[in-house]
């Protein structure tokens, strides 16, 4: 029996008249990487951002690893991670000086340089933020959520932008967060992403869930009901002749 370590029932948001979000109900499982898709205005940024505690409600129930976020907000606040999908740093800072003043903010004890090394960045330590890469900053920014050892990160699009390298590197850092114990919830525009990365996957278009399953289960159900792509795939795709021809190493990503 899995354990639901967030729990959302009949949520909605509305701005005036505007349905932002209109009653869904989903659960995510402890240790899993849960997925939310969907169109951009879909909702599935709104979704986050009130199970993050970061935007209020309209009406629903939503409860955390036991925290109601009626009732324990702050509960809910001290067992999370948040990446945004942009996020600002104090630019005067290098990032082991940003990791001290993180710890400080949560009150915990952590080698930075350690953090730093989990995301393959503990040679750029004195370097400032905006020196790094885009592949550099994600992971990074990533890296921030980890200071309070979170039950549970939550990431806004983290490779938008990204170079394959950057991507596939990150979802790899995704994977190793996941087998720490950390539950993940995800939203992305890749597909690929989704499937690579995600337990489950909730699709929502207009407010509302129209699927959720697993990624394998999805896709054998639209073949099942008679679909077949125009063009027959080959077993890799050009990302991985980019990949294979220019390496995984993580170079300037």
């Amino acid at each position: 029996m899995k354990n639901t370590i967030i729990s959302v029932k009949d949520l909605v948001k509305n701005y005036g008249e505007f349905k932002a979000v209109k009653g869904i109900s989903f659960e995510v499982f402890e240790g899993e990487i849960f997925g939310l898709l969907g169109p951009n205005g879909a909702g599935k940024s709104t979704t986050l951002e009130i199970i993050e505690t970061l935007r209020p409600k309209t009406s629903g129930e939503v409860i955390v690893d036991g925290y109601n976020l009626d009732k324990s907000p702050g509960g809910i606040k001290k067992i999370i991670g948040v990446q945004l999908q942009s996020s600002g740093f104090y630019p005067g800072l290098n990032l082991l000086q940003l990791v001290d003043l993180f710890c400080g903010l949560y009150n915990k004890k952590m080698d930075p340089m350690e953090l730093l090394d989990m995301v393959n960045l503990k040679e750029k330590a004195k370097a400032k933020v905006k020196e790094l890469s885009g592949g550099q900053k994600q992971r990074f920014s990533v890296a921030t959520t980890l200071i309070n050892d979170p039950k549970i990160i939550f990431l806004d699009e983290p490779t938008t932008g990204l170079d394959p390298q950057a991507r596939r590197n990150l979802w790899e850092l995704i994977k190793q967060i996941r087998e720490r114990g950390t539950t993940v919830i995800i939203t992305t525009h890749y597909m690929d992403e989704a499937e690579y990365l995600c337990d489950r996957v909730a699709i929502i278009d207009g407010g509302e869930i129209i699927k959720l399953d697993t990624p394998d289960q999805l896709i054998d159900n639209l073949i099942a009901s008679g679909f077949e792509r125009k063009k027959e795939m080959k077993l890799a795709n050009l990302e991985d002749v980019f990949i294979s021809l220019t390496g995984r190493s993580l170079r300037d990503s």
